[in-house]
């Protein structure tokens, strides 16, 4: 009798441990949580190498001021030279240098290397001689029509002024003028003759009597 009565309790206590022990195992089989991983630090891109192109640009462009120092140089050392050079000259040999003619290209109104020579010549003596007054002659070949020629005579006279000016002499010093084609240095219609006709002369107006020398 007393087995019977204690059969359900001891049932009871089984079921109990039967729970705990399929607890425990499910327990022991859930996969373990991972922590969630770090989030990727944004990145940069390298600076990019400069192109073929920049760098050749940039090369050409040193390539262009070193050239442009190297000819402001040498133009200084050329009228420090023509300076010396004509200290030593008579008052009719300055006159001569202020008067020389300076040629030009075909159809163009810009300095070619020896109109710049030729003027580096005149500018110690108009530097030296304040009361100096000069005009500009502008002439052309006998190529093109007279309106044309006038006006690019004036440019040529222009030109002339503009550089001395450029180096500090006062433009009212300076008088310009053109005659086109009007009045030709030598006649003929070859190359030869033209050249000498694509000009500017100069015209002393005050201050000539007895021109000094730098000093």
């Amino acid at each position: 009798m007393s087995i019977e009565l204690n059969l359900p309790a001891r049932l009871t206590r089984v079921t109990r441990v039967a729970a705990l022990l399929v607890v425990a195992a499910g327990a022991a089989c859930k996969k373990p949580e991972t922590a969630p991983a770090p989030a990727a630090a944004p990145t940069t891109a390298p600076p990019t190498a400069p192109t073929t192109a920049s760098a050749t640009a940039a090369a050409d462009s040193a390539a262009e001021r070193s050239r442009r120092e190297a000819a402001r140089a040498k133009a200084r050392e050329d009228s420090v030279a023509a300076a010396k050079a004509l200290a030593s000259k008579t008052a009719a040999e300055l006159k001569a240098a202020l008067l020389a003619t300076v040629y030009f290209d075909y159809d163009r109104a810009e300095l070619r290397d020896d109109a710049r020579m030729a003027l580096e010549a005149k500018l110690p003596v108009l530097q030296a001689n304040p009361g100096l007054r000069v005009r500009v002659q502008g002439h052309t070949d006998e190529r093109g029509s007279d309106e044309y020629n006038l006006a690019l005579g004036q440019r040529r006279a222009a030109s002339v002024k503009r550089w001395f000016a450029d180096r500090g002499i006062d433009e009212r010093r300076l008088e310009i003028v053109s005659f086109g084609r009007e009045r030709p240095a030598v006649t003929g219609e070859d190359e030869t003759a033209r050249a000498k006709n694509r000009r500017a002369e100069f015209e002393i107006l005050a201050g000539g009597e007895a021109l000094a020398g730098p000093r």
